[in-house]
């Protein structure tokens, strides 16, 4: 029976350093506060797909930056399904790399990644990812990225230099799974995700502002 881990990518709330993009619209402290808000739910949501009541091969990871891990845990809580670890350097790319290299590494582990800009994220759409039989699976974002993904040992070549958080992530990892001869699935829903000031309506309608 495989393990299935799945890795939640986030950072401390900081004033000044978290959700930067909304600052303009929000201030410091404000965007420091949305990122608070969605990085819960996107949790909350973790944990939700993971207890599920006789299945133990259901683990939630929690990989962060811009705190330390008590600092995390203190605001994030404690679960029996639920790990902390402090995200290693590079880049977004060079950092899921990481995850993948990791899951590859560990005899019946299968990791899927998500991020915490998406308050639509449902349980249903993790379950989706796990059961998807392709090398690397997607979320596609509306705006062109992607708020979920899966593989098992992608080539390298598919996250370096990647323009991230661009409207041109997701098309450029389709692109290059397919020339590398990799199998890919796209999840079957799309989802907004909360990265500009044009986007806070999405907050209002799920109540996190």
């Amino acid at each position: 029976m495989f393990c299935q881990r799945l890795v939640v990518f986030t950072r401390y709330p900081v004033a000044g350093a978290a959700k930067t993009r909304l600052i303009p619209a929000l201030g410091a402290e404000g965007a420091a506060a949305a990122h608070r808000a969605l990085a819960e739910r996107a949790l909350a949501t973790a944990l939700a797909w993971a207890d599920v009541a006789g299945d133990d091969n259901r683990q939630v990871s929690v990989w962060f930056t811009g705190g330390s891990e008590d600092e995390v845990r203190a605001w994030l809580g404690e679960h029996p399904r639920l790990s902390f670890r402090a995200q290693p350097a590079g880049d977004l790319g060079a950092r899921m790399a990481a995850v993948f290299a990791e899951a590859a590494a560990a005899e019946g582990e299968r990791a899927v990644i998500i991020g915490t800009d998406c308050p639509a994220l449902a349980p249903r759409h993790i379950e989706e990812a796990f059961d998807a039989g392709a090398t690397v699976v997607l979320g596609p974002c509306t705006d062109g990225g992607y708020y979920l993904i899966g593989a098992h040992e992608p080539p390298p070549a598919i996250f370096a230099d990647m323009p991230w958080g661009t409207d041109q992530v997701l098309a450029l990892t389709v692109e290059r799974a397919r020339a590398a001869g990799v199998t890919i699935t796209l999840l079957s829903e799309a989802l907004d995700d909360v990265d500009r000031p044009q986007d806070l309506h999405i907050l209002e309608r799920y109540k996190l502002r």
